[in-house]
């Protein structure tokens, strides 16, 4: 078998920027989560939160971000897999989305707490 696997930096590294452009380029929901990322750091910047808060949105965004990357490559490899409908497939299909929903429920509660909270006492 063939090796596949970059021996140098450069070469992981470039491996790595090939992966966040196939992931952005290949998945509609980029096109929802860096929109509403872009929103969101707009009205952080507008709402002139404090550092700790900045950093709270960015680990939210991050973590929404990778996590979509992640599903991402779970869908990719099950194609690999198999073209069959195949049951364990499907539940690892759905686990995966289930954690990029569940990460955009923790930025969005982070989110509304940090940007909104400063309406109520």
């Amino acid at each position: 078998m063939n090796d596949l696997r970059p021996k140098t930096w450069i070469g992981k590294f470039s491996c790595a920027f090939r992966g966040v452009w196939v992931g952005m380029r290949d998945q509609s929901s980029f096109a929802v989560h860096f929109p509403v990322a872009a929103l969101v750091l707009a009205l952080a910047w507008w709402r002139s939160v404090t550092w700790p808060e900045w950093l709270a949105l960015l680990v939210c965004v991050t973590v929404v971000l990778s996590a979509e990357m992640f599903n991402s490559s779970i869908e990719q490899l099950s194609r690999a897999v198999t073209k069959e409908y195949d049951e364990h497939v499907r539940d690892a299909l759905d686990i995966a989305s289930g954690a990029v929903f569940v990460a955009v429920i923790g930025a969005v509660t982070v989110g509304v707490l940090i940007l909104l909270g400063r309406q109520w006492p």
